[in-house]
Protein backbone atom coordinates (compact mmCIF):
# COMPACT_ATOMS: atom_id res chain seq x y z
CA UNK A 1 0.00 0.00 0.00
CA UNK A 2 1.26 3.33 -1.03
CA UNK A 3 2.33 5.44 1.89
CA UNK A 4 2.61 9.11 -0.22
CA UNK A 5 3.93 11.95 1.87
CA UNK A 6 1.73 15.52 1.78
CA UNK A 7 4.51 17.67 1.41
CA UNK A 8 8.14 17.08 -0.09
CA UNK A 9 11.25 18.70 0.58
CA UNK A 10 13.30 19.35 -2.96
CA UNK A 11 16.93 20.27 -2.40
CA UNK A 12 18.66 21.82 -6.22
CA UNK A 13 21.35 21.09 -6.70
CA UNK A 14 22.25 21.75 -10.41
CA UNK A 15 24.34 24.83 -9.72
CA UNK A 16 27.02 22.30 -8.27
CA UNK A 17 25.65 19.33 -9.93
CA UNK A 18 25.31 20.97 -13.27
CA UNK A 19 28.44 23.09 -13.45
CA UNK A 20 31.23 20.68 -12.20
CA UNK A 21 30.32 18.16 -15.10
CA UNK A 22 30.04 20.68 -18.07
CA UNK A 23 32.81 20.85 -20.07
CA UNK A 24 33.06 24.38 -21.32
CA UNK A 25 33.84 27.19 -19.46
CA UNK A 26 31.03 28.88 -17.98
CA UNK A 27 31.53 31.98 -16.18
CA UNK A 28 30.98 32.79 -12.86
CA UNK A 29 28.61 35.67 -13.44
CA UNK A 30 26.22 33.18 -15.19
CA UNK A 31 26.66 30.51 -12.82
CA UNK A 32 25.31 33.57 -9.86
CA UNK A 33 22.57 34.53 -12.97
CA UNK A 34 21.07 31.04 -12.65
CA UNK A 35 21.39 30.72 -8.89
CA UNK A 36 19.63 34.05 -8.03
CA UNK A 37 16.85 32.69 -10.94
CA UNK A 38 16.17 29.53 -8.50
CA UNK A 39 16.00 31.69 -5.29
CA UNK A 40 13.18 33.25 -6.67
CA UNK A 41 11.38 30.00 -7.29
CA UNK A 42 10.11 29.00 -3.83
CA UNK A 43 13.09 26.03 -2.94
CA UNK A 44 14.16 26.29 -0.03
CA UNK A 45 17.72 24.87 -0.86
CA UNK A 46 20.06 25.49 -3.01
CA UNK A 47 23.73 23.93 -3.60
CA UNK A 48 25.96 26.31 -5.25
CA UNK A 49 29.21 24.73 -5.73
CA UNK A 50 31.87 22.29 -4.48
CA UNK A 51 34.79 22.70 -2.39
CA UNK A 52 37.14 20.41 -4.21
CA UNK A 53 40.46 20.62 -5.60
CA UNK A 54 40.39 22.87 -9.33
CA UNK A 55 42.46 20.01 -10.88
CA UNK A 56 40.37 17.43 -10.38
CA UNK A 57 36.85 19.19 -11.12
CA UNK A 58 37.61 22.58 -13.26
CA UNK A 59 34.31 23.87 -13.52
CA UNK A 60 34.43 24.35 -9.20
CA UNK A 61 37.56 26.43 -9.58
CA UNK A 62 35.94 29.50 -8.77
CA UNK A 63 33.75 27.97 -6.10
CA UNK A 64 34.82 30.58 -3.76
CA UNK A 65 33.86 33.59 -5.59
CA UNK A 66 30.37 32.12 -7.12
CA UNK A 67 29.66 31.42 -2.73
CA UNK A 68 30.36 35.36 -2.58
CA UNK A 69 28.44 36.44 -5.32
CA UNK A 70 24.97 35.43 -5.40
CA UNK A 71 22.08 37.25 -3.85
CA UNK A 72 20.64 35.53 -0.69
CA UNK A 73 17.32 35.23 -0.38
CA UNK A 74 14.93 35.12 2.50
CA UNK A 75 13.89 31.62 3.79
CA UNK A 76 16.43 30.09 1.16
CA UNK A 77 19.47 27.77 2.58
CA UNK A 78 22.59 27.78 0.80
CA UNK A 79 24.76 25.21 1.48
CA UNK A 80 28.37 23.76 -0.77
CA UNK A 81 29.86 20.48 -0.74
CA UNK A 82 32.88 19.43 0.39
CA UNK A 83 34.94 15.65 0.78
CA UNK A 84 37.16 16.79 3.52
CA UNK A 85 38.48 18.71 6.16
CA UNK A 86 40.02 21.46 3.78
CA UNK A 87 36.91 21.66 1.69
CA UNK A 88 34.96 22.26 4.92
CA UNK A 89 37.75 25.06 6.18
CA UNK A 90 36.50 26.72 2.80
CA UNK A 91 33.20 26.65 3.49
CA UNK A 92 33.64 27.68 6.56
CA UNK A 93 35.27 31.08 5.49
CA UNK A 94 32.97 31.75 2.92
CA UNK A 95 30.67 33.05 6.21
CA UNK A 96 27.56 33.08 4.69
CA UNK A 97 26.66 29.46 3.61
CA UNK A 98 24.26 27.32 5.48
CA UNK A 99 27.14 24.91 6.81
CA UNK A 100 25.78 21.62 8.50
CA UNK A 101 27.66 18.45 9.31
CA UNK A 102 26.85 14.74 7.42
CA UNK A 103 28.87 11.97 8.12
CA UNK A 104 28.89 10.69 4.19
CA UNK A 105 29.63 7.12 3.61
CA UNK A 106 30.02 5.24 0.31
CA UNK A 107 28.52 1.41 -0.10
CA UNK A 108 31.47 1.03 -3.10
CA UNK A 109 35.19 0.55 -1.89
CA UNK A 110 35.64 0.63 -5.51
CA UNK A 111 34.28 3.84 -6.26
CA UNK A 112 35.33 5.15 -3.02
CA UNK A 113 39.04 4.71 -3.96
CA UNK A 114 38.07 6.54 -7.14
CA UNK A 115 36.51 9.26 -5.85
CA UNK A 116 38.09 10.02 -2.32
CA UNK A 117 40.86 7.43 -2.42
CA UNK A 118 40.17 6.07 0.40
CA UNK A 119 39.40 2.22 1.48
CA UNK A 120 36.03 1.98 3.93
CA UNK A 121 38.17 1.64 6.59
CA UNK A 122 39.84 4.92 6.14
CA UNK A 123 36.41 6.51 5.38
CA UNK A 124 35.16 5.54 9.11
CA UNK A 125 38.34 7.41 10.51
CA UNK A 126 38.16 10.25 8.28
CA UNK A 127 34.13 10.31 9.45
CA UNK A 128 35.37 10.14 13.04
CA UNK A 129 37.80 13.43 12.31
CA UNK A 130 34.97 15.33 10.26
CA UNK A 131 32.24 15.26 12.60
CA UNK A 132 35.31 16.35 15.74
CA UNK A 133 35.76 19.16 13.13
CA UNK A 134 31.65 20.01 12.90
CA UNK A 135 31.44 19.66 16.54
CA UNK A 136 34.73 22.37 16.76
CA UNK A 137 33.24 25.02 15.21
CA UNK A 138 30.12 24.69 15.97
CA UNK A 139 28.40 23.22 12.95
CA UNK A 140 25.41 20.61 13.70
CA UNK A 141 25.32 17.42 12.82
CA UNK A 142 21.77 15.51 12.31
CA UNK A 143 22.27 13.97 8.59
CA UNK A 144 24.04 11.09 7.17
CA UNK A 145 24.52 10.16 3.61
CA UNK A 146 25.48 6.59 1.40
CA UNK A 147 26.54 7.13 -2.29
CA UNK A 148 26.37 4.40 -4.67
CA UNK A 149 23.81 2.81 -2.38
CA UNK A 150 22.06 1.05 -5.44
CA UNK A 151 24.79 -0.06 -7.38
CA UNK A 152 28.37 0.55 -8.87
CA UNK A 153 29.89 0.89 -12.46
CA UNK A 154 32.59 -0.63 -10.49
CA UNK A 155 31.70 -2.92 -8.32
CA UNK A 156 28.01 -3.99 -9.71
CA UNK A 157 24.97 -4.91 -7.52
CA UNK A 158 25.23 -3.17 -3.22
CA UNK A 159 23.58 -6.31 -1.48
CA UNK A 160 20.86 -4.48 1.18
CA UNK A 161 22.37 -6.29 3.75
CA UNK A 162 25.48 -3.72 3.09
CA UNK A 163 23.50 -0.97 2.90
CA UNK A 164 21.89 -1.83 6.54
CA UNK A 165 25.37 -2.41 8.16
CA UNK A 166 27.05 1.21 7.15
CA UNK A 167 23.48 2.72 8.16
CA UNK A 168 24.11 1.11 11.73
CA UNK A 169 28.09 2.54 11.10
CA UNK A 170 26.70 6.32 10.18
CA UNK A 171 24.49 6.04 13.54
CA UNK A 172 27.57 4.34 15.66
CA UNK A 173 29.84 6.98 14.52
CA UNK A 174 27.03 9.64 15.53
CA UNK A 175 26.36 7.71 19.21
CA UNK A 176 30.06 8.42 20.08
CA UNK A 177 30.27 11.77 19.42
CA UNK A 178 27.31 12.29 21.45
CA UNK A 179 24.96 13.48 18.39
CA UNK A 180 21.50 12.39 16.56
CA UNK A 181 21.17 11.53 12.93
CA UNK A 182 17.79 12.13 12.08
CA UNK A 183 18.11 12.24 8.25
CA UNK A 184 19.86 9.81 6.28
CA UNK A 185 20.31 10.26 2.12
CA UNK A 186 20.71 7.71 -0.14
CA UNK A 187 22.48 7.84 -3.16
CA UNK A 188 21.82 6.28 -6.55
CA UNK A 189 25.36 7.65 -7.90
CA UNK A 190 25.88 6.09 -10.75
CA UNK A 191 22.16 5.59 -11.80
CA UNK A 192 21.79 1.63 -10.93
CA UNK A 193 18.35 1.92 -9.49
CA UNK A 194 14.79 1.11 -10.73
CA UNK A 195 11.88 1.35 -8.81
CA UNK A 196 12.35 -2.09 -7.75
CA UNK A 197 15.45 -1.65 -6.02
CA UNK A 198 14.06 1.65 -4.63
CA UNK A 199 11.52 0.09 -2.97
CA UNK A 200 13.37 -3.12 -1.48
CA UNK A 201 16.44 -0.85 -0.41
CA UNK A 202 14.30 2.19 1.52
CA UNK A 203 11.60 -0.64 2.96
CA UNK A 204 14.60 -2.60 4.49
CA UNK A 205 16.17 0.51 5.61
CA UNK A 206 12.95 1.65 6.96
CA UNK A 207 11.71 -1.37 8.88
CA UNK A 208 15.22 -1.36 10.54
CA UNK A 209 15.54 2.29 11.57
CA UNK A 210 11.78 3.77 11.10
CA UNK A 211 12.68 6.99 13.50
CA UNK A 212 15.01 8.11 10.01
CA UNK A 213 13.76 10.51 7.20
CA UNK A 214 15.07 9.24 4.08
CA UNK A 215 15.94 10.90 1.56
CA UNK A 216 17.09 10.12 -2.02
CA UNK A 217 19.64 11.41 -4.37
CA UNK A 218 18.72 9.96 -7.94
CA UNK A 219 20.65 9.95 -11.03
CA UNK A 220 18.85 9.82 -14.90
CA UNK A 221 21.66 8.01 -17.08
CA UNK A 222 18.95 5.24 -17.46
CA UNK A 223 15.92 7.58 -17.75
CA UNK A 224 14.66 5.96 -14.39
CA UNK A 225 14.95 9.18 -12.42
CA UNK A 226 10.90 10.02 -12.12
CA UNK A 227 10.19 6.68 -11.70
CA UNK A 228 12.69 6.22 -8.96
CA UNK A 229 11.29 9.31 -7.29
CA UNK A 230 7.49 7.94 -7.99
CA UNK A 231 8.83 5.02 -6.13
CA UNK A 232 10.28 7.02 -3.09
CA UNK A 233 7.41 8.73 -2.65
CA UNK A 234 5.28 5.52 -2.51
CA UNK A 235 7.42 4.71 -0.04
CA UNK A 236 7.18 7.62 2.14
CA UNK A 237 10.23 9.17 1.17
CA UNK A 238 9.93 13.02 1.57
CA UNK A 239 13.71 14.80 0.72
CA UNK A 240 14.60 14.94 -2.90
CA UNK A 241 17.77 16.21 -4.37
CA UNK A 242 17.25 17.46 -7.77
CA UNK A 243 18.70 19.28 -10.88
CA UNK A 244 17.80 22.38 -12.84
CA UNK A 245 16.69 21.26 -16.56
CA UNK A 246 18.38 17.73 -15.47
CA UNK A 247 22.10 19.46 -15.57
CA UNK A 248 24.85 17.10 -14.88
CA UNK A 249 26.59 14.12 -13.99
CA UNK A 250 29.14 11.95 -12.11
CA UNK A 251 32.97 13.51 -13.20
CA UNK A 252 33.94 10.02 -11.27
CA UNK A 253 31.11 7.26 -12.40
CA UNK A 254 33.39 6.42 -15.92
CA UNK A 255 30.43 6.88 -17.70
CA UNK A 256 30.44 9.24 -20.94
CA UNK A 257 26.62 9.24 -20.64
CA UNK A 258 26.36 9.58 -17.05
CA UNK A 259 23.16 12.41 -16.22
CA UNK A 260 22.32 14.37 -13.42
CA UNK A 261 20.11 14.41 -10.94
CA UNK A 262 16.67 13.79 -11.65
CA UNK A 263 14.93 17.18 -13.09
CA UNK A 264 13.95 19.52 -10.40
CA UNK A 265 10.51 20.87 -13.07
CA UNK A 266 9.53 17.28 -13.84
CA UNK A 267 10.18 16.42 -10.16
CA UNK A 268 7.87 19.58 -8.73
CA UNK A 269 5.23 19.28 -12.00
CA UNK A 270 4.73 15.47 -10.60
CA UNK A 271 4.64 15.93 -7.30
CA UNK A 272 1.82 18.68 -7.52
CA UNK A 273 -0.33 16.93 -9.85
CA UNK A 274 -0.60 14.00 -7.30
CA UNK A 275 -1.63 16.49 -4.46
CA UNK A 276 1.70 16.70 -3.06
CA UNK A 277 2.79 20.37 -1.81
CA UNK A 278 6.23 21.05 -3.19
CA UNK A 279 6.26 25.12 -1.95
CA UNK A 280 7.91 25.80 -5.52
CA UNK A 281 6.59 27.57 -8.39
CA UNK A 282 6.29 25.90 -11.34
CA UNK A 283 5.98 28.82 -13.94
CA UNK A 284 9.38 30.87 -12.50
CA UNK A 285 11.25 27.50 -11.84
CA UNK A 286 10.23 26.57 -15.67
CA UNK A 287 12.02 30.25 -15.92
CA UNK A 288 15.05 28.51 -14.20
CA UNK A 289 15.28 25.78 -16.20
CA UNK A 290 14.90 28.05 -19.66
CA UNK A 291 17.98 30.35 -18.43
CA UNK A 292 20.05 26.95 -17.44
CA UNK A 293 19.82 25.77 -21.07
CA UNK A 294 21.20 29.55 -22.51
CA UNK A 295 24.04 29.30 -19.67
CA UNK A 296 25.16 25.93 -20.67
CA UNK A 297 25.03 26.72 -24.78
CA UNK A 298 23.27 23.04 -25.27
CA UNK A 299 19.93 21.59 -24.89
CA UNK A 300 19.10 19.89 -21.28
CA UNK A 301 16.73 17.10 -20.88
CA UNK A 302 14.37 18.40 -18.65
CA UNK A 303 10.95 17.94 -20.06
CA UNK A 304 8.58 20.18 -18.12
CA UNK A 305 10.62 23.50 -19.62
CA UNK A 306 9.64 22.26 -23.05
CA UNK A 307 6.11 20.81 -22.57
CA UNK A 308 4.95 23.75 -19.71
CA UNK A 309 2.40 23.94 -16.86
CA UNK A 310 -0.76 22.13 -17.48
CA UNK A 311 -2.82 25.47 -15.62
CA UNK A 312 -2.93 27.37 -18.94
CA UNK A 313 -4.00 23.96 -20.62
CA UNK A 314 -6.78 23.84 -18.07
CA UNK A 315 -7.78 27.29 -17.86
CA UNK A 316 -7.99 27.48 -21.89
CA UNK A 317 -10.13 24.45 -21.56
CA UNK A 318 -12.27 25.82 -18.55
CA UNK A 319 -12.88 29.22 -21.01
CA UNK A 320 -13.93 26.90 -23.80
CA UNK A 321 -16.06 25.09 -21.83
Amino acid sequence: MADFPEEVTINEEGPREGFQFEKGHIPTARKIELIDALSKTGLKQIQVCSFVPPKNVPGMADADEVAKGFTKYPGVRYIGLWLNEKGLQRALAIGRLDVRGTISLTASEAFLKRNQNRTMQENIAAQHRMVEMFQQNNVPVDRASMMAAFGCNFEGDIPVARVLDLVQRALDIAEQHGVTIKVFNFADTMAWATPYSIRKVVGAVREKYPQLQMGLHLHDTRGMGIANAYAGLEMGVDIFDASVAGLGGCPFAAHKGAAGNVCTEDLVFMCEEMGIKTGVDLDLLIEAARLAEDVVGHPLPGSVKSGGNLRKYRERAAVAA
